[in-house]
């Protein structure tokens, strides 16, 4: 293809990624570096891009501390024991002390929060989530980035990180190109922060066919905020903590709100409560450490999530389905009908359309729910990303090596769904973690650290015919098809992502094989993996720019997905019953894997290299 444009900018602060963190992190970076250039990446619009993009119902993460409702240190011990313990609670702890203040200014800047005019604090759903008018969410906060960058490149879908050739290891920018015009961008950069997203559609999601598309986490998150770390060599730990969401059938509608603030339940296709049989047999599995009902009843300690996924699926398996979500009761209420249906016109407006299509009114009829495909992210409940710096007051020295969020890559920073290890950090704690890096990246380029770095022509040269080699391939194959887009030299991006699909929910724990994989079939796995890749790298073809934008985002959900298989393979036991199931060590064993799973996928030769990390916890157990 003969690139139309080639767009070269010289910058100090590169933000790759405009959803929540990477708001924050270019609204931060202008006031620690009033002086310095910042400029905004964005596949998408910014003013409607990330996992914000269509609008919530509430702030997940908020502590409230100056209403005397919780500290910081209470949201670490919350998040540890929802993730069986596999946190950094450095991470956790140094977001959490900021999280308040990124809520009060979305307040400042015209974001409706809901308020408890008795008590005078937030309006709150649960313990750590207060209620907002939040279908414009995204835009407010879009609009303070926008003010505080020096450019924001909308439609830029960048492939690869730019490498310095004076020094090893050292970011220089990044490359990419414009989904719209196919005009090939290059951006020199001092410091790079990725903030793009995670990975929804690298396992087969139950709706298929005209649902297609129709999945939990933004479909548009394709792994870029892996794919270009571990490309750029970067270490990444606990991949293989994926997460599997109950969700209202079909719509992937959440139950956050119906649980937490219609004081809905649910029962089993018999009508009955059905998680508590499970508990026994779930306790032998994991031990009492990690649930004891009554110990969670007594001190309303949640059970963890993945453990109450487990009870509904085996209840699903033992003939006992549906699960329904109770919302007859609640929705004789007018009040908390009208709730029950903003919450989803609010943020998941696909559900309220099913349930109209279908004929189901929850009103009279109690709705069906059910387990999702696993998602590989890192600012939801999950801990998928980067092995980053903590904050110097607080990281021991394992965890600390000069700049917070800064991966093991010198100059390239993580936030929201790139940095690992930092659960239940979701919009406001992404836009913190986006702040925190951006203030390091300023402070690594007020160092020094960034001085001298070299970019080649021959670099650029080589991303750039990468780039666009898939438009070459079928340029030059294209009257070989012999039928549809049957091709015997090249495959197209959505045949790829059939094969991705179904070999990660068959081989690597997905819904048809209710979440339960092994090494054997791990093995396989990888195996097809590795020949998809090959078959990506010498022919993957793309009609056009648009076709181009999805082979690039299969190319990040199959790296993605070779780090989730070889952590799951490295991790040997089963740590998150109700997200995945390793069927030949089917117990939690703390005495050997107590550990975070680190990772590192060498850039030149692609050979993994596994290790584990010590897991330190810094924050006492209530009461101590």
């Amino acid at each position: 293809m003969q690139v139309k444009t080639v767009v070269e900018d010289n910058i100090d602060v590169l933000v790759v990624g405009a959803g929540l963190a990477g708001t924050g992190a270019a609204f931060e970076a202008r006031y620690w570096g009033p002086d310095k250039k910042i400029v905004i990446a964005e596949k998408a619009n910014i003013d409607r891009s990330g996992a914000v993009a269509q609008g919530l119902y509430a702030i997940n993460c908020y502590m409230g501390t100056r209403f005397g409702e919780n500290q910081p240190e209470d949201h670490v011990r919350y998040a540890r024991i929802d993730l069986m313990g596999m946190v950094r609670e450095d991470l956790l702890f140094d977001m959490a002390r900021h999280v308040d203040s990124a809520v009060h200014q979305f307040e400042e800047w015209g974001l409706p929060i809901m308020r408890n005019e008795e008590k005078g604090t937030y309006q709150r759903e649960g313990r750590w989530q207060i209620m907002i008018h939040g279908e414009s969410y995204k835009p407010i906060v879009a609009e303070a980035a926008k003010k505080s960058a020096d450019k924001v490149y909308n439609r830029i879908c960048v492939t690869h990180l730019l490498m310095d050739e004076s020094r090893p290891n050292r970011v220089a920018g990044a490359v990419g190109f414009n989904v719209r015009t196919g005009d090939y961008h290059v951006f020199k950069s001092k410091t790079v922060i990725v903030s793009a997203g995670g990975a929804s559609n690298i396992y087969k999601p139950r709706s298929v066919g005209e649902g297609a598309g129709r999945v939990w986490y933004a479909p548009w998150s394709s792994g870029s905020a892996y794919g270009l770390l571990i490309g750029a060599g970067a270490k990444m730990t606990q991949m293989e903590n994926r997460i599997v969401l109950a969700r209202f059938k079909d719509g992937y509608g959440p139950v956050g709100a119906y649980f937490l603030h219609l004081k809905t339940y649910t029962q089993n296709g018999l009508g009955e409560e059905y998680e508590s049989k499970w508990w026994p047999s779930l306790q032998e599995m994991v031990g009492k450490a990690y649930l004891d009902p009554e110990a969670s009843h007594r001190t309303h300690r949640p059970i963890p999530t993945c453990l109450r996924n487990h009870a509904l699926i085996q209840e699903v398996n033992a003939g006992r389905g549906p699960i329904r979500m109770v919302t007859m009761e609640a929705f004789q209420d007018p009040h908390l009908e009208e709730i029950g249906w903003h919450n989803f016109l609010g943020m998941t407006v696909g559900q309220a359309v099913l349930w109209a299509a279908t004929d189901v009114d929850p009103k009279y009829e109690n709705p069906e729910l059910t387990t999702s495909e696993p998602y590989v992210m890192g600012s939801h409940a999950t801990g998928c990303g980067a092995w980053v710096s903590g904050p110097e007051d607080v990281s021991p020295p394992e965890y600390f090596w000069g700049y917070n969020r800064m991966t093991t890559v010198e100059g390239l920073f993580g936030a929201g769904d790139a940095a690992g290890g930092t659960p239940h950090a979701f919009s406001s704690g992404s836009f913190t973690e986006g702040r925190l890096a951006a203030k390091a990246a300023c402070k690594y380029i007020d160092d020094g650290k960034a001085e001298g770095i070299v970019v080649t022509d021959a670099q650029i040269a080589k991303r750039r015919e990468e780039i666009y080699r898939p438009m070459e391939t079928y340029r030059v194959y294209r009257n070989a098809i012999t039928a549809g887009t049957v091709n015997p030299y090249y495959i197209n991006p959505r045949q790829g992502l059939d094969r991705l699909q179904k070999l990660m929910d068959e081989y690597a724990g997905g819904v048809s094989v209710n979440y339960m994989t092994n090494e054997n079939l791990l093995k396989i796995g990888l195996k097809k993996l590795k020949l998809l890749e090959e078959d990506w790298e010498n022919g993957i073809a793309a009609e056009d720019i648009h076709e181009l934008l999805r082979a690039w985002e299969l190319k990040h959900r199959i790296m993605t997905a070779e780090a989730v298989i070889r952590h799951t393979l490295f991790r040997e036991e089963t740590r998150w019953p109700g997200y995945y199931y390793r069927g030949d060590f089917m117990k939690l064993d703390d005495e050997n894997w107590h550990v975070l799973t680190v990772s590192r996928r060498d850039p030149e030769t692609g050979e993994y290299t596994m290790e584990k990390a010590p897991l330190y916890h810094l924050i006492d157990e209530e009461g101590k």
